[in-house]
């Protein structure tokens, strides 16, 4: 896990809203500290929306989102993966609440399937690789439309009036280690501003099991953003077909 910590880049701009709360978690594991206490302590003297517990807290055979809804313990593992995933539930603990409350309810009604239904993959893809956006009405038709080169050359000039977040702790950890091709599911959000805090309160109002079942995100790969990455720079970049793909015919 430490090798791992070590290999963030806290400079990297997808990584901003998590900073410097990641940094003093992370520290706090590299002294030995596991996961699950300093996350738990990271905002003392504050409460966390979730008391982070070992994975070893989980009952066998009980669901991980039941456990959580019941107990208010995140069972969580070292690593990456649940390292990112507390520092969602810090930043976005409204979002996290309700995708949780959703998940149970989505349980409640079918039970733990071998395969997930619409409505609890569309809900795992949001919690694990989602990015919200707010942006011009003329990037976001660009961006659905997977037109490339109007929403990264054309209308580079307006990602200025951008916004994007980095939401899915999934995708933050395959971002410790980047590669051109790595794409959010990408949901418009349309808070009051660009705070974290009303991202979080439009987010939590805004998601349902029935929208998130119809997939209503847009694919972007994240290293294409300008200001993100300096090989975007160059406009051939995004001659990378493998990865800036057209749409799909009808």
């Amino acid at each position: 896990m430490s090798n791992d910590l070590a290999a963030i880049d806290w400079a990297a701009p997808w990584l901003a809203p998590y900073v410097p709360i990641g940094q003093r978690v992370a520290a706090q594991v590299a002294l030995g500290t596991s996961s699950a206490q300093a996350l738990t302590t990271a905002l003392a003297p504050q409460t966390t929306p979730v008391r982070f517990v070992p994975q070893s807290d989980l009952p066998p055979g009980m669901a991980y989102e039941s456990y959580i809804f019941e107990s208010n313990g995140c069972p969580t593992r070292e690593g990456l993966h649940d390292f990112f995933n507390g520092l969602a539930w810090l930043k976005f603990p409204l979002t996290k609440r309700r995708l949780n409350q959703l998940h149970v309810a989505q349980i409640a009604q079918t039970g733990i399937q071998p395969v997930r239904g619409p409505a609890r993959d569309g809900l795992t893809v949001f919690d694990e690789n989602s990015a919200f956006l707010q942006a011009p009405d003329a990037l976001w038709d660009a961006l659905a439309a997977k037109d490339w080169q109007r929403l990264f050359i054309d209308l580079r000039p307006l990602w200025s009036q951008a916004h994007l977040v980095l939401f899915g702790h999934a995708l933050l950890e395959k971002l410790v280690y980047p590669r051109k091709s790595m794409t959010a599911h990408v949901y418009r959000a349309q808070a009051a501003s660009n705070s974290i805090a009303d991202m979080d309160a439009w987010m939590a109002a805004d998601v349902s099991a029935d929208k998130l079942a119809s997939k209503p995100f847009a694919h972007l790969p994240v290293l294409g953003v300008p200001g993100w990455w300096a090989a975007n720079e160059d406009p051939a970049f995004y001659a990378d077909a493998s990865v800036f793909r057209l749409p799909k015919c009808p």
